[in-house]
């Protein structure tokens, strides 16, 4: 049986072309946070699996009370753990989801940011990205990360949100933007986390 000590992990998974170019930005934020963390994860997809089973891979030896998610191509903004940290106790919540801010780019969910979370629609479309705060033990009882949305975009993260929700998880939204989300990038190529676009 694991036991979870207190802290949280950082889950990165990655592909090869990125290792020595995205990659270290990514790092960088993490080691730049005012409340350290306590480890990192970092799985590389060296068989084109896709980003599914490369986070769970990551995920699997995590023992922290806590896991926060990055993805390679994305950065955090100093404060992002301690805030989702601090939200979590406040709020009870088993999963924290902040804002983001999108470089040079554009929000695909305005209307939601700020608003508290909703079930319901969280079950017709997903407008969390995995950059959020989880607890551990929930993930690994869940199974972690599977696609849930088409094969041109097989949405890892709402199929995890969606097993969550069915094993009674408490969501909360944290009305703050603690990260950047490079999802419309031409920096590295956005692969929407299929293994066959790299």
């Amino acid at each position: 049986m694991t036991v979870y000590r207190k802290g949280v992990t950082v889950v990165i998974p990655s592909i090869p072309p990125r290792v020595r170019t995205i990659l270290p930005r990514a790092m960088d934020s993490v080691f730049r946070q005012e409340r350290q963390v306590d480890g990192i994860s970092l799985a590389i997809d060296h068989d084109h699996e896709g980003a599914a089973v490369t986070r769970n891979r990551a995920l699997k030896g995590v023992t922290t009370e806590w896991t926060a998610f990055l993805d390679d191509d994305d950065t955090l903004r100093p404060g992002h753990i301690g805030s989702l940290l601090e939200a979590a106790e406040a709020s009870g919540a088993d999963l924290v989801y902040p804002w983001f801010t999108v470089p040079s780019g554009f929000d695909p969910w305005p209307e939601r940011e700020g608003q508290p979370f909703n079930r319901e629609l969280l079950k017709t479309m997903n407008y969390i990205p995995v950059t959020v705060l989880a607890r551990t033990k929930l993930l690994h009882e869940v199974g972690g990360f599977r696609p849930k949305g088409p094969p041109e975009n097989p949405c890892d993260d709402w199929g995890c949100w969606d097993a969550l929700l069915e094993a009674g998880a408490k969501f909360h939204h944290l009305n703050k933007r603690t990260w950047f989300w490079m999802w419309h990038s031409w920096y590295g190529g956005n692969t929407s986390g299929r293994g066959d676009r790299w």
